[in-house]
């Protein structure tokens, strides 16, 4: 049978065991949340495990699940464990689980080591899952069947607590095989560039007055957008101050459908196909009604945000850099999402520079020969199954 996981419940047990991490080169960790009824997630459970003893084949260090919902239990001490620089801390994509810590106490761990994106810098594709990672590195089977149950409910069970450790006990293994990978081809600092990307505090702030911009809207009428931009702001502030997800205020439908029919009162309100019965009333209602005489009324028209960068004439030359993009990211073994998106190949073909592709790593890799191509001075060449790249010129 076996044994009874560890579960911490106090801000003491919590320090002693973030001691002992900061004696370890690095420490793993996931994270158990819920999001379904809130804005920002509810941070229900921590599970953290230490190296083995001497070496990936060695048994496993210690491994516990720190439970944040214990009555008095403080994450200062993890927190604490963050900013201690001797020690990587080890995610698997971390974004979410970064997210939850700036936003509950405004730190990131340092350093950082993300494993899907080193998975993706080392050759696993794009769809490089935990699961995934754990088979072909770990060579075991993954128990998944705990996936979406509700993390908030205690006492946790066996089955809860035992696959909430297989998230870091697992996870160990591949951050060894995948660190001494990135250091065998020199990439290391590939992987770091991704890291410093994920603790920028730019990533998780969400600000209301940038709302509008998200919202994907047919129509270019500057007017339109002007009160699409006063709703969508409404909306960010509503749902962020109460803490409750924006589509439980209004879904992007209904916000595009009140920004169409513009109801300037709670008769023209009730009117309305898709808006939810309780936004129909009370400071909900008040708050649309509000927004939109903000949005007829102002004379500060914003201009509208292009779907893409790129442009029709450019849709040939698009694809050529789609082509080369494919060819250098098979050469280097990276997986073509890590180095540029479909969206970043149109701008650059439509002449925009400022894209992350065109920097750093990515330039090695892509970047410069991306620019090349754009400006005339390589072509592209098939030979069998290859692609060339030929100067010109």
């Amino acid at each position: 049978m076996a044994a009874e996981p560890r579960i911490i419940t106090t801000t003491d047990e919590l320090a002693a065991f973030c001691e002992l991490a900061k004696a370890q080169p690095y420490v793993t960790l996931d994270t158990e949340f819920l999001r379904e009824r809130t804005y920002y997630s509810r941070l229900c459970l921590v599970q953290m495990a230490l190296p083995p003893a001497s070496g990936p084949k060695a048994a496993g260090g210690p491994a516990v699940l720190v439970d944040p919902m214990a009555e008095g239990l403080s994450l200062e001490p993890l927190y604490d464990l963050f900013r201690h620089t001797a020690t990587v801390k080890v995610f698997h994509a971390a974004r979410q689980d970064l997210e939850i810590f700036f936003h509950d106490a405004g730190v990131f761990p340092d350093p950082l080591f993300d494993t899907q994106v080193a998975a993706m810098v080392c050759g696993f594709g794009e769809q490089a899952g935990y699961e995934t990672l754990v088979k072909r590195i770990v060579r075991q089977p993954l128990d998944k069947s705990s996936r979406f149950t509700d993390w908030s409910r205690r006492p946790l069970t066996q089955a809860q607590a035992e696959y909430a450790l297989a998230d870091v006990t697992h996870l160990r293994a591949i951050y060894e095989y995948l660190s001494a990978q990135l250091k065998k081809t020199g990439r290391e600092s590939w992987v770091a560039e991704e890291a410093a990307a994920l603790v920028d505090p730019e990533t998780y702030i969400t600000r209301p007055d940038e709302a509008w911009a998200r919202v994907r809207t047919r129509s270019g009428s500057p007017r339109f957008l002007a009160v699409v931009r006063e709703l969508a702001r409404f909306r960010e502030t509503y749902a962020q101050t109460r803490d409750v997800p924006r589509s439980r205020v209004f879904k992007d439908d209904a916000l595009i459908e009140l920004a169409s029919a513009k109801p300037l009162t709670d008769e023209d309100l009730g009117k309305s196909r898709l808006l939810l019965r309780e936004a129909r009333r009370g400071e909900i209602a008040q708050g649309i009604l509000a927004a939109i005489k903000a949005g007829v009324e102002t004379s500060d028209l914003p201009k509208p945000v292009p779907d893409q960068p790129g442009l029709p004439g450019n849709a040939a030359l698009s694809q050529l850099l789609r082509v080369l993009l494919q060819a250098k990211a098979d050469a280097a073994g990276v997986a073509p999402k890590l180095i540029a998106s479909a969206s970043d190949l149109d701008a650059i073909a439509s002449g925009v520079r400022d894209v992350p592709a065109l920097s750093g790593w990515r330039a090695e890799v892509f970047g410069n020969e991306a620019l090349l191509l754009t400006q005339g001075r390589i072509a592209l060449s098939a030979r069998g199954g290859a692609v060339l790249v030929v100067p010109v010129g």
